[in-house]
């Protein structure tokens, strides 16, 4: 890393502490599948009921259960990626800052926690200097 680089600047404190969040968000976001994965039939159920003046509930039902799965599964990879972004974090090791981008981004979908966690990590590990932003351009800031 250059002296430049704006992520040089930081204390390892606020990555240490950004590290706990994303491990508990991962955490989060794992008891979350447990949950779907448990109360799948409930919710099943649940929506069938809506379901007793559609011309076709079958074809709807089917949209329901790929819905719910791309949602478990969507959990899952935002958890464990999260949970590992944010040991890896607290570890200090060079790599956390590209996992810990690609948890925010994955994270955004998620209201209203993995929104304001991905924001803030996205902001604070994704910054572009001026001189390198009017750099390519050939001007000077």
């Amino acid at each position: 890393m250059s002296s430049d680089d704006a992520i040089a600047h930081t204390s390892p404190g606020r990555f240490r502490i950004l590290g706990i969040f994303w491990a508990v968000y991962g955490i989060i976001r794992l008891i979350m599948v447990l949950c779907l994965l448990i109360y799948g039939g409930t919710a099943t159920l649940m929506f069938g009921a809506l379901l007793n003046r559609v011309p076709n509930p079958f074809a709807l039902m089917d949209i329901f259960h790929f819905l719910y799965a791309a949602v478990i599964v969507l959990s899952a990879v935002c958890g464990l990626v999260g949970l590992v972004a944010g040991l890896v974090l607290i570890a200090g090791v060079r790599s956390g800052r590209n996992l810990a981008l690609l948890a925010a981004i994955l994270s955004v979908s998620d209201v209203p926690l993995g929104l304001t966690l991905g924001i803030y990590t996205l902001v604070e590990l994704l910054p572009i200097k001026a001189s390198q932003l009017f750099a390519r351009y050939g001007q000077a800031a």
